[in-house]
Order: C-alpha cells, then structure tokens, then sequence
C-alpha cells in the first residue's frame, strides 16, 4: 500500500522495537517514549496480509475509547491505510483482509473470554496493568495460520511491584532501578516449568536442559521521553511537565526507575519549605478539615482531626499559616470547628472532607447547619493519598510553600517527611485537601469532588 505521506519509525529505540526477531518485546519503562505509537506501528506492519489477526488490550474500555486514548490515536493512523473503522466492536477491518482489534481485560476471568482465539499478533498496552495470569494465558492464544509467526509486543511503565519488574529483571541495575543500555534490545530465552521461570542466554540452553521445553525470545528496549524528538519539538511544555513532578513520579516516568517507591523522605522534606516570621498581604485563604472523632487515651493512638489553614498569592506561592489539631470527641471536633471559624472570618473558605457512606452523609448536614454564614463546602477525596499529595509534593520541592514560624511547625515537619510510612497523616491529608481547593483548576487530575 503506498501513502503518500511516509509513515515511519523514530530512529533509535522506537525503531529497535519494529525491528526486533524476538516473540515477546517490551518497550519503554518510562513516559514519552513513543511508546503507543509504536504498537499502533507494529499492528500496521502486516495491513496487507490476508488472515493476519491483532488484538491489542488495555486495562478496561474507558482506556480504549476515552479521547485520546487507543481508538482516537489509531484512528488518523489506520484510515491512512483504507482501514475501515468499526466503532461498535472496536475494530479495524483493511482491503487485504487483515483485522486489528482493541479490547480490554480487566478482571482475571477476563482472559477466558478469548478461549479458542488464534491472534498473530496480540499487544499489551502497558503491561503493568495485567496480571502474570493473564498474560501467560493468552501466550496460549498467539497462534497463526496466516504464514507469519506468532509474536507479542507490550509497552510499560515502571511498577516495582509488578511481576514485569521481576520478569525483565536481567535488563535492570539492581542498585540504581535504571535500564542497562547495553543490554537494551538483547534477547535472552525463558520457559515456564511449573510456577518458576526459568532463563537461558540461547534457545539451544534451555532445549539441552530441557528437551520438552519450548522456549520463547524476550527483549526489553528501553525508552524516555528523550529518545521522542518528534514530542519534544512538537510539545516542549510536555518535557517541563515531567520535570515538575514530584520525585516518586519523576524518577519512574521522566528516567525510567523501576526500583522506586514511595517511601519517606520521597515526598517531603523539612528543608523544601522557608519558614517566616510575617505572612505577606493580599492573600487568599482555605482551611481545609480532615476529620477523626476519637478521643485520645492511655491505650489508643486514634487519627487527629486536622483543619490546616492555606493561603496563595498572587505569585502562586503558597503559605501554611495555621494547623489545628487534635484527638477528640465529635462534639469536642464539632466545636473546634465552629470556633476555628469564628477566628479565621468570613473570608476563609472552608472545605470539610466527607466520609464515605450515610453516617459521613449526617455528620457533613450537621457540620453545614452549624458553619451556616461561612463559605463552606463538603468534599469526597476521589483519588488515594499519595496521589493526592503529589501536586503538594512538587510546589514544595520547588520552593513554592513557606511555613509560618509557629509551635506547630515540629508536628508538621515530622509528619510530611515520615509520609507515607508514618503512623499518622492527618496534616497531609488535611494539606493536600487546602491545596487543592486552591488549585482545582490547574489540578484537576488531582482534584476533589464538590458535594
């Protein structure tokens, strides 16, 4: 099929891995790579074979359809290539025959539904997001009757805690979490002998150790955003995008770390943050609560009820100006928090973290009843902790949020730098909620759901 525009690869790893011989290559292990594309690449490479059969998965269908997602990126792609689209059953259908399908996999069950498929090529869009179930199950699936052998190609992004992390183990530095260069694009073989994984240099290795086995190629070529020139001339800002985020997310998506977690001192640490003596003028004030309604005793150590109190410049510098906080009865909360109220006036917002189900429902009717004549408003925390942090994480390593100098700054610093391994994080959690009433919009990702 000639197209008149020239369809290609991007010199470097992105061509490493249409060129590859080996069954299985998995490619990336870090964000802006080019990595989609190239899948989307390698399902075109046989467009013109009749009978050649591609599936490529993601997680779940909103993934596929969402903009911007699978469907939407193939579609400029495909069609230059008289592929016909089928929106309902998610497929592409081309002259010579050929099909390529996307699909989802989101349960671990959901790998039976393709009991009996024979697919020439099937395609893991990040690989992290399936179990080693369901991959091993459709190895059984990757079967050809159209001349061309079999193969399997992924994308990725670093999980530590992903069986990928364990499975391409032999392509990463033990001690740093980096991709080897040298070894990127190499081919090792495996078999699988009960639950164990078994490696060999050749496939001559293995068939010698053992002769039933049928062994199977895998590379790993690593990728950044780096080796992406076309992205970085087209979308400088994505670049400065990774750069801001904060360190647990910058080392896995920016270098491609697959040894970092998060653990304390990744988020914060106490020498991010200039403490003050004096808030500056003209600022805008939240104070957002998270809430515990337990007293403290000899024999418990319950959550804190928490209100920090955050305020933003015109510059979008930040200042934590005030923390209370304390283990309390709910009335003892309930009072804290008309009091603190009373205090801050009229002009600080205030946000109230809603706890799940009917009884959070109550207490939140309650809490709005009692603030009636403040600016109030209950929040549902849509996302986990960490992820939620993470905006906070990234101003305060760029110098962002200033402390005032008060008896509480102790408490604060303890508990940002102990996140998320600490046994309490009630002021991060209540900081987070205060930082994003202050930044819905530009986090929106991030953001909290207004009730």
């Amino acid at each position: 099929m000639l197209v008149e525009e020239r369809i290609r690869p991007q010199e470097g790893p992105q061509m490493d891995f249409l060129a590859s011989e080996a069954d299985i290559v998995i490619y990336g292990g870090a964000a802006g790579g080019g990595k989609t594309f190239a899948l989307l690449l390698e399902a075109l490479w046989h467009n013109e074979t009749s009978g050649f059969s591609c599936v490529i998965f993601r997680k779940n269908a909103n993934q596929v359809r969402n903009p911007g997602g699978l469907w939407d990126t193939s579609a400029p792609l495909f069609m230059k290539f008289e592929g016909i689209p089928k929106q309902s059953s998610l497929e592409w259908d081309f002259p010579s025959g050929a099909i390529v399908k996307f699909a989802h996999m989101d349960m671990e069950k959901d790998k039976y539904s393709w009991q009996g498929s024979q697919i020439t090529l099937i395609g893991f869009d990040e690989l992290t997001h399936f179990s080693w179930g369901q991959f091993v199950y459709m190895l059984s699936r990757n079967r050809s009757l159209c001349g061309i052998k079999p193969y399997i190609r992924a994308t990725t992004n670093p999980d530590p805690d992903s069986w990928v992390r364990k499975f391409i183990d032999w392509w990463i530095d033990n001690d740093s979490g980096y991709a080897i260069q040298e070894r990127s694009g190499l081919i090792r073989w495996f078999i699988v002998v009960g639950d164990e994984t078994i490696w060999g240099d050749s496939k001559s290795e293995l068939k010698a150790k053992y002769p039933e086995s049928l062994p199977k190629s895998v590379s790993f070529i690593a990728s950044t955003v780096y080796d992406n020139q076309i992205l970085l001339k087209e979308n400088p800002d994505y670049l400065a995008n990774l750069q801001a985020l904060p360190r647990f997310e910058r080392e896995q998506l920016l270098f491609g770390n697959w040894n970092i977690r998060p653990t304390a001192g990744v988020f914060f640490q106490r020498t991010y943050f200039e403490v003050i003596n004096v808030l500056p003028r003209n600022l805008t004030f939240v104070r957002y609560w998270d809430r515990a309604a337990t007293r403290k005793t000899e024999n418990n150590d319950p959550d804190y009820t928490v209100g920090v109190k955050l305020a933003k410049d015109d510059k979008g510098v930040f200042y934590i100006c005030n923390i209370v906080r304390l283990q309390e009865s709910p009335l003892h909360v309930q009072n804290a928090i008309k009091n603190t109220a009373s205090q801050d006036g009229v002009m600080t917002r205030i946000g109230i973290e809603q706890d799940p189900g009917q009884a959070g429902v109550s207490e939140v009717d309650l809490l709005l009843r009692m603030l009636s004549g403040f600016n109030v408003k209950p929040y549902k925390a849509t996302k986990d902790k960490i992820t939620r942090a993470s905006p906070v994480s990234a101003q305060a390593e760029a110098g962002n949020i200033k402390v005032l100098k008060a008896p509480w700054n102790e408490d604060l610093f303890r508990e940002l730098e102990n996140f998320p391994e600490g046994h309490h994080d009630d002021i991060v959690d209540s900081l987070s909620g205060a930082f994003l009433m202050l930044t819905e919009d530009a986090y929106d990702l991030y953001a909290l759901t207004t009730i």
